[in-house]
């Protein structure tokens, strides 16, 4: 008797649970554990307070329990174990580029689902907030698998309703969302301007992850001659000689530039950073991303 044939949502469910199997054998054999990783939170919440005992740091005591006259103490702080998670996802026109089924917006969803799995399969709380120019769609974070599956299927079947990519505005959303220190994934090609003010609050305020994605066309244009480019986001088509030297230096020159201001903005808030080639397996690289987390205690 054969068994009846996959909906498409299934097949995708299977798809991503394959990846995270695969990631998490990966990280079974380099991180000897799995994604802990990625949600174990790298602050420290207060506990209590104790007696002051020889070789604790000065800057420990707590001043104001301290000066009622019972005695020198000191603050205690256990770790954040668990944070809310939420993915920060550029769903703009210029997403769209790549290849059927590799395209950057297909990669970011499939890291976002990855990441959906995993949160099930630790209890930990992850939502999502997409955007373009606008707030495409908002899944608050929460718990389990069904949770995790509504997630996925909400955000491959979203067909956003802005073309126009504004990254500080869809900070900003995010800020305004987020009430106490989160785990931030932001997802994006980073083709815009004026967003490192708002992605220096995002650094400053929460644990953040930022993920750049790539596609081999933008950086190195086949010589066509001369043809009508269209922009995905403006909706404009201007034709343009693409085998003029003028053009395909001043193409790769954009392309180098936009891909080193967002590194030179993580380096400089000393936040994690990573750049995923749709082309490339990118499992390999997460798994390396999330290692790099685990060995420095969430710190880039």
């Amino acid at each position: 008797m054969n068994s009846p044939a996959l909906t498409p949502f299934q097949q995708l469910v299977r798809k991503l649970r394959q990846m995270e199997i695969r990631i998490l054998k990966a990280a079974d054999a380099q991180l000897q554990g799995d994604f802990h990783s990625v949600f174990k939170g790298t602050g420290l919440e207060f506990d209590d307070v104790r007696l002051y005992q020889y070789g604790d740091e000065v800057r420990a005591i707590d001043w104001a329990v301290s000066s009622k006259g019972h005695g020198t103490f000191v603050k205690t702080y256990k770790e954040e174990r668990e944070q809310s998670v939420l993915l920060l996802l550029d769903v703009s026109a210029s997403q769209q580029v790549g290849a059927e089924g590799r395209r950057k917006l297909d990669v970011g969803r499939e890291i976002c689902g990855i990441l959906a799995l995993a949160a099930a399969r630790q209890g930990a709380q992850l939502g999502i907030l997409a955007f373009s120019s606008q707030k495409e769609l908002y899944l608050a974070p929460g718990k389990g698998i069904h949770h995790a599956y509504s997630l996925i299927k909400r955000l491959f079947e979203l067909e956003p309703r802005s073309r126009q990519t504004a990254v500080g505005a869809g900070i900003k959303q995010a800020l305004g969302l987020l009430k106490r220190r989160s785990i931030i994934l932001l997802i994006s090609d980073f083709i815009d301007t004026n967003y490192e003010r708002e992605l220096t609050m995002l650094a400053r305020k929460h644990d953040l992850v930022v993920l750049q994605l790539l596609d081999k066309r933008e950086k190195e244009f086949p010589p066509l001659g001369i043809v009508p480019l269209l922009d995905q986001e403006t909706g404009r088509t201007v034709w343009v000689n693409t085998s003029a030297e003028a053009f395909r230096k001043r193409y790769r020159a954009t392309y180098e530039q936009n891909r080193e201001q967002i590194g030179q903005i993580c380096r400089r808030h000393r936040t994690e950073f990573l750049s995923i080639a749709t082309d490339t397996d990118f499992v390999p690289q997460l798994v390396r991303l999330f290692r790099r987390r685990n060995q420095r205690g969430g710190r880039a």
